[in-house]
């Protein structure tokens, strides 16, 4: 009797001695072990480390606070709030956990260079959360190694910018029929209008996006969409969670309706690239490049290529729209920076000409609008990555293998140490010249990682700024309320209000 006692208990204590070594030996071990370097942080709570404060506490506080005045001083505070409360607390770098998983919180441009840059292999992206994976699929952004390597030289094939030259046409058709629908409203109203340009340029981007990489127009891609903005959400849930393994495939309310939207967008996507494959048409389009060999053996199968149409749907409407409705509040805001590029526009590329390829390098002073806008309100706020192996970093730090690098885009774009005292002020003429440190601005990211869909974002943004600015003058609707918000991307919390009136 005493024995079959201890058999039947034997695996009971064994689960007990798993659960302590991994979610209290190992984490406290660690924990000692950046404390020893005089790294601190918020201390560790079993299982479900300080997740739950981050989420109920901070983002919830900062989300539902008031809002902020227009001058960029809050914004650190209202999308990072845990880094910017932490940090004052506990300095830089500091540790925190997600779970049982040691997160060390960096803001060092030489760290983040090491990391981004200069690592050898030894920094890797983070797996996703598989409930994700609804929403972008297992493409480019989450590959690591070989699988990596063969998308990243597909879909780099796809966006050099030869190629984007291309796709300017589409860019600008697109436009001028938003346009079209502008002008109608502002003449049925007088001689101005107010539009939530945050929804016109979700809009925008997505015919944009849905003619440059699919072929089709916005209405073939509506649907798309449609079901993406309900997945947003409910990733947004799952990533400010620690995820139970095995979790994704219990039948709850919540994963039938991500089966549901998941099954149904593959679907649609698969349409479109079988009807791409059957037609042939358009050879330019990004699809028909996705589906073409780099070399004989550098090809992707039919599920790769629905993974990263899924990222190339969602990133390529997110990012530019984002950009486009801070750029566009920020010219509300500063007349002055509204006229300067309007005064360029006129210049260089006339006062009825629509841009083209060759206006687009002249445009200076756009750029520098653009970058400004990206430095104050970067699209993602920061980013990720993962130790996959023991390293030193900066030549004094001990990483243990499996330790998260939260890198604080945002806080960093901020830095009065890096940008000077009007670090939170508006003031495009900084990227007059050159940076003096690679990893002060990164806002598509850096190293061999970086965004491959950046030239395109940027190129669209040129365009659609130079083609609205010459035609219309705008500022800010009282009605427009200062909430940057946190969702997987940098947005106002409740819209962007302008008032647009028609030049002569």
């Amino acid at each position: 009797m005493t024995l079959l006692l201890v058999l039947l208990l034997l695996p009971l204590f064994f689960i007990i001695f798993i659960t302590f070594f991994k979610f209290i030996w190992i984490p406290l071990r660690i924990q000692l072990h950046f404390r020893q370097q005089g790294i601190r942080g918020p201390p560790y709570r079993p299982i479900f480390g300080n997740s739950a404060k981050i989420r109920r506490q901070m983002i919830v506080e900062a989300e539902s606070s008031r809002p902020i005045s227009f001058n960029h001083d809050g914004v650190v505070q209202r999308v990072m709030p845990h880094f910017h409360n932490w940090s004052k607390v506990y300095g830089d770098p500091f540790l925190y956990w997600f779970g049982s998983k040691p997160r060390l919180a960096v803001s060092d441009p030489d760290l983040i260079k090491e990391i981004l840059v200069s690592n050898n292999g030894s920094f890797g992206k983070i797996r996703f959360n598989p409930v994700s994976k609804v929403l972008i699929g297992e493409g480019l952004v989450g590959l690591e190694g070989e699988k990596w390597i063969v998308h990243r030289r597909i879909t780099s094939q796809a966006f050099n910018m030869e190629r984007i030259k291309e796709w300017v046409p589409e860019i600008v058709d697109s436009t001028r029929n938003m346009m079209s629908k502008w002008d109608a409203k502002i003449g049925a109203n007088g001689s101005e209008f107010e539009f939530d340009v945050h929804k016109e340029f979700h809009d925008l981007s997505a015919d944009i996006i849905s003619r440059t990489a699919f072929g089709s127009n916005l209405e073939e891609g509506k649907r798309i969409f449609e079901l993406q903005e309900l997945q947003v959400m409910l990733v947004l849930q799952a990533l400010r969670n620690v995820y139970i393994p095995g979790f994704q495939y219990i039948p709850t309310e919540k994963n039938r309706l991500r089966w549901k939207l998941e099954k149904e967008t593959t679907e649609l996507i698969r349409k479109l690239i079988e009807k791409n494959r059957n037609t042939k048409q358009n050879p330019r389009t990004l699809l028909s490049l996705l589906m073409s060999p780099y070399k004989k053996d550098d090809i992707l199968t039919l599920e790769e290529i629905v993974s990263e149409c899924k990222t190339f749907y969602f990133a390529g409407k997110e990012t530019t729209a984002n950009l486009l409705t801070w750029v566009f509040l920020l010219l509300g805001l500063h007349q002055e920076w509204q006229n300067k590029a309007r005064e360029e526009v006129v210049r260089v590329c006339g006062e009825n000409v629509f841009p083209c390829v060759e206006n687009l390098v002249e445009l200076k002073i756009v750029s520098m609008i653009l970058n400004e806008t990206l430095r104050l309100y970067p699209p993602a706020v920061m980013m990720m990555r993962q130790a996959s192996k023991n390293v030193k970093l900066g030549g004094r730090l001990d990483i243990p293998v499996g330790t998260q690098l939260f890198l604080a885009m945002t806080a960093v774009h901020h830095d009065a140490e890096i940008w000077g005292e009007d670090a939170n002020k508006f003031n495009p003429m900084r990227f007059a010249e050159p940076r003096n440190h690679l990893a002060s601005f990164f806002p598509f990211g850096l190293g061999p990682r970086v965004c491959v869909g950046q030239n395109l974002a940027m190129v669209e943004a040129k365009i659609v700024l130079a083609m609205i600015v010459r035609q219309y003058s705008f500022v800010i609707s009282h009605s427009y309320v200062h909430a940057p918000m946190q969702s997987l991307t940098m947005q106002p919390q409740y819209g962007a209000q302008i008032i647009f009136c028609r030049r002569n």
